[in-house]
């Protein structure tokens, strides 16, 4: 099988450097290194609202796609048509709500779960739509399958009474039909949701059926994905305390092969396996392996403890990089279409996020979600810290500028011809973040100086919890409803390494401007990057001997690259 800690080369050294618009469009520019680490984000607070009178000529929707590559036109959902299937809000026009067919009407209480068909109405792009018509046809095979072995089925019972007599597979085994993975959560709501996304894809591509070990804090946030049928493990499964594993349990893929348990040329294997793929110690690195696979295909129940987003490593495993290429021509809409596939917020959440909406955002004509997450290991002021956002907006052109000081003089703009009426290009600013400082110093800038060109711009902030709290629903729940407002957004300004942000972004179809961290205590420079991609960073990719020649150098480069923000991370880009 190879020796799990022998090491190759990285397929991708470095990532490109956007040196401007031009460079950005052509994908050229200089490459570079960084690092960084992983952490998801939340937080809990009363809401904050403040607006003022300023002003900024309105970005046009044309520039908020500056960064966006052409496309092939024959490439199926590329971003070249972007504008044409852009959702508008409150138009009054026709909402695709199944979302060019990724969703599906049928097998679903729409009262019960109203974002379901509603979100269409808040995301201003779907760059992607329609989808593959490969990857449609796979979701539709995939429900029919869950549906067949889901929780409260003939075949789940049998299954569930083979795992708790302690079989495994083998000749007699009688239900071949159902093999399941079963997603055990960990860490923060981002990282939760990347690995997620992660472990449906590789559901989707070992044929596997996903169910999710729902602990009370991630209870009553998403609705249920699949028709006619419960993604939920039921509480009554035979393996007993699944929050409670730890990262290496004797019934872990790599324990089980060090003490010989489980072998490639076995015709009896254990009843499940546990599979760690987090991003710290004792990964089972193997998983990764194209002979392995073949083993554990045998498995008939797998536990994946994740809390980070591996579809970058997928692909780069020979035996699913083309099946990954047919499902998503362009490879930088995997998170994008399976977020928006997977991830529908219950009544009590998108109850939250709509009311905030259509009270504080939906009147303006521009939304720009600004997310904010201070680590410790990139610990600045928030003065400092406040002084790169706005050399990051001057340089990407993001936040609306202002006058001169002393300069008073405000114009209307956008007057209604023979209404005697005017209308005001508006700006709202939404800020994400555990602390209210920069909801404050934003609202006293846009306060004591008028912005240029007689937009006005309001500035909100929903909640700040100061500190990251983890294992309380309701935290998790306002920590939800916060990553779908910056979704609504036009443009997003995010954290580097934050898996709050890059849910945000997946969810938006958009590629967001993204801060660098600091280091040695101070304001990086540059403050920022336009990322190419809105693919999310695989932080700490395991790199194994076994995969040298499962795919050439050559494939990789061409669609794996280092991340911005994360010198030990890669990511999907096309």
């Amino acid at each position: 099988m190879g020796d799990p800690h022998k090491l190759r080369d990285s397929a991708a050294e470095a990532w490109p450097w956007p040196a401007s618009a031009a460079t950005r469009l052509g994908m050229e520019g200089r490459w570079r290194k960084g690092g960084a680490v992983i952490v998801a984000g939340g937080l809990l607070a009363l809401p904050f609202l403040v607006f003022f009178t300023s002003g900024q000529e309105s970005v046009s929707r044309h520039e908020l796609g500056r960064a966006l590559p052409p496309s092939s036109p024959e490439v199926c959902g590329s971003l070249e048509a972007s504008d044409a299937r852009r959702t508008t809000t409150g138009g009054g026009g026709a909402t695709d709500e199944l979302l060019s067919g990724l969703l599906v009407r049928g097998g679903f209480d729409r009262g019960s779960c109203l974002s379901r068909f509603e979100s269409a109405q808040y995301f201003k792009y779907s760059p992607y739509t329609p989808p593959s018509a490969y990857l449609l046809r796979k979701l539709r095979a995939y429900e029919a399958r869950h549906k067949k072995c889901a929780p409260g089925t003939p075949l789940y019972a049998k299954s569930v009474e083979r795992l708790r007599s302690g079989s495994g597979s083998g000749p007699g085994a009688g239900t071949e039909y159902c093999n399941y993975l079963v997603w055990l959560p960990y860490n923060g709501l981002g990282n939760r949701m990347l690995s997620l996304i992660s472990t449906f894809l590789y559901a989707l591509l070992s044929d596997r059926v996903l169910l999710v070990h729902v602990p009370a804090d991630f209870a009553d946030l998403f609705c249920e994905p699949f028709p006619d049928a419960t993604w939920v493990l039921p509480p009554d499964f035979p393996v007993a305390n699944l929050s409670d594993l730890g990262r290496s349990p004797e019934q872990s893929y790599r324990n089980l092969v060090a003490n010989k348990k489980i072998a490639a040329n076995a015709t009896a294997v254990p009843p499940w396996v546990f599979l760690n793929l987090c991003h710290e110690k004792d990964v089972d690195e193997l998983f990764y392996c194209g002979a392995d696979q073949l083993v554990l295909a045998k498995v008939k129940w797998l536990l994946v403890f994740s809390d980070k987003y591996f579809v970058p490593s997928l692909y780069s495993m020979g035996e699913f990089r083309g099946e990954i290429h047919r499902l998503f021509p362009a490879v930088e809409s995997v998170s994008h279409l399976l977020s928006r596939y997977l991830f529908h917020p219950t009544n009590s959440v998108w109850g939250l996020v709509t009311r905030y909406y259509n009270s504080y955002l939906a009147q303006a004509n521009r939304r720009i979600g600004v997310q904010i997450r201070i680590f410790d290991f990139a610990r600045i002021s928030a003065d400092d810290m406040y002084t790169q956002i706005l050399a990051c907006s001057r340089q990407e052109h993001i936040l609306p500028e202002i006058e001169a000081a002393g300069n008073l003089t405000t114009t209307n703009n956008n007057t209604t011809a023979g209404s005697g009426t005017v209308q005001h290009d508006t700006t709202a600013i939404l800020i994400a973040s555990l602390y209210a400082d920069y909801y404050e110093m934003l609202k006293l800038r846009y306060y004591e100086h008028a912005a240029k060109g007689g937009v006005r711009v309001s500035v909100f902030q929903p909640t700040h919890a100061k500190v990251q709290v983890t294992g309380q629903r309701g935290h998790n729940q306002k920590a939800l409803s916060e990553i779908y407002l910056l979704s609504f957004s036009e443009e997003l300004l995010t954290s580097g390494t934050s898996t709050f942000g890059y849910m945000s972004a997946s969810l938006a179809g958009m590629r967001p401007t993204m801060l660098y961290s600091a280091r040695q205590r101070r304001v990086p420079e540059p403050p920022c990057v336009r990322m190419v991609t809105m693919e999310p960073c695989q932080h700490r990719p395991v790199s194994m001997e076994c995969q040298a020649n499962a795919v050439t150098k050559e494939d990789l480069a061409r669609h794996v690259m280092t991340c911005e923000d994360e010198g030990l991370g890669i990511k999907l880009f096309d």
